[in-house]
């Protein structure tokens, strides 16, 4: 693959599109981004507030505590906060910056103005609508199918913006089909580092760091320091501490950005901090942890594209047999070890739930980095899982076909009845 290909340029503006910073969980960070929208349009203080969300949407932002809002959870949170101190210029880092003063102000706006939570279902998995008021005046800002994309700006009755929402598709981003692993393979192996070195340094960064935090500091189940003070020595288990204790930090209201995969900073933390960790192990190359890391991003991305944005399966599930891939490829392996190593771990793992984002994610994140690694030393002995082993079927492609098959269509019950538990 040249950097002249066509395919090069889509994969590496698919990495450009994906590998961006988010502070705090997307979703509820997605309400705030739109709120903040929202405020902008109105051009007041509104004295309403009514909120329109998905199923997978409440599920997602019930439980996660919202950062920079002193340690405030749910829907109306990530509304107040958008509203009184977001910038929407920003995007997913619109509440990156918000002094002691807002914080109090979110407390006040949460106690005197009406916010009101309202269950939608237009048919699309990902969708959130904020509507204000003020007096007479009105407007509303709609999200649909991935965390920045407005696709209604409305004021007064005035149409400003809108674009048609007629399926799940995501336009304006480039074609995640075109993805497969052995052009993956491919572009990983021969991309210009020069092309992917600024993004992948901002990822090491931004994903060390607040997997650091999480293991100095007080968050969740601290599922990070429980795993490595079993065995601090042991560089499998530190990978999966690590990627464990940056998901522990982030769902409970560290103020430290990630850079996401997916749209998702558990899932961008799970793809890189263990390939980061053995690449500091075996002291590779920094050319070589690059070229890991892409492989990586890439294979995460494309197990998801089949299963959509938000699903009942859990995302960490392909995040952790991505970094299996990373870790193959470091210690050595070639595209038959890399592709055995997904296919072993999605066999171990998939039957994992997504119940919303909160502090037991970072203890799925650890089983599926553990399962990815368990992927990569399986092939290594020769040992595999084969095609009519449960949902494993021959060839690498249709075993991550069979797997977006389950997540976006056969658990979409699965998904309304979390839903349905949650909010009972």
């Amino acid at each position: 693959m040249k950097g002249t290909d066509m395919k090069y340029g889509a994969y590496l503006q698919i990495l450009k599109e994906e590998l961006i910073p988010a502070m705090g969980c997307t979703e509820p960070i997605a309400l705030a981004f739109a709120a903040a929208k929202a405020r902008e349009v109105l051009g007041m203080d509104p004295d309403r507030v009514l909120v329109q969300a998905s199923g997978s949407i409440i599920k997602n932002v019930k439980s996660v505590i919202v950062p920079n809002t002193n340690h405030l959870k749910g829907i109306p949170a990530a509304v107040a906060a958008g509203i009184v101190a977001g910038r929407p210029e920003k995007e997913l880092e619109v509440i990156a910056q918000v002094s002691t003063e807002q914080q109090e102000e979110m407390r006040s706006f949460l106690k005197e103005i009406p916010i009101e939570v309202e269950h939608i279902d237009n048919g699309i998995v990902f969708d959130l609508m904020v509507r204000l008021y003020a007096g007479e005046h009105g407007c509303r800002v709609r999200i649909a199918n991935y965390h920045t994309n407005i696709v209604l700006i409305e004021k007064d009755g005035n149409t400003l913006l809108e674009i048609p929402v007629e399926d799940e598709g995501e336009k304006g981003l480039t074609d995640r089909s075109l993805l497969n692993m052995e052009e993956i393979w491919e572009f990983a192996n021969t991309v210009e580092i020069a092309d992917v070195k600024e993004l992948l340094e901002r990822q090491i960064s931004y994903n060390m760091a607040i997997a650091q935090e999480g293991l100095r500091g007080e968050y969740g189940a601290n599922i990070g320091q429980v795993l490595l003070e079993m065995d601090p020595e042991d560089v499998k288990v530190r990978a999966k501490a690590m990627a464990a204790a940056g998901s522990d930090a982030r769902m409970n209201g560290c103020e430290l950005p990630v850079i996401i995969n997916s749209g998702s900073g558990n899932q961008g933390i799970t793809a890189s901090v263990p390939v980061v960790v053995y690449g500091e192990y075996l002291k590779v190359s920094e050319e070589k942890l690059y070229r890991a890391l892409v492989l990586s991003n890439l294979v995460a991305i494309h197990q998801k594209t089949g299963i959509g944005r938000l699903s009942a399966y859990c995302g960490a599930v392909c995040a952790g047999a991505a970094a299996g891939a990373g870790i193959a490829f470091l210690c050595g392996g070639g595209l038959r070890e890399v592709s055995h190593t997904v296919v072993n771990a999605l066999a171990i793992v998939s039957g994992i739930l997504c119940d919303g984002a909160k502090a037991s994610c970072a203890a799925k994140i650890a089983s599926s980095v553990d399962a990815g690694i368990l992927g990569y030393h399986m092939i290594r002995k020769e040992k595999q899982f084969y095609g009519g082993d449960g949902i494993v079927v021959k060839g690498i492609e249709n075993t991550i076909r069979n797997v977006g098959v389950i997540g976006r269509d056969g658990m979409k019950g699965t998904n309304e009845e979390i839903i349905r538990l949650m909010v009972e």
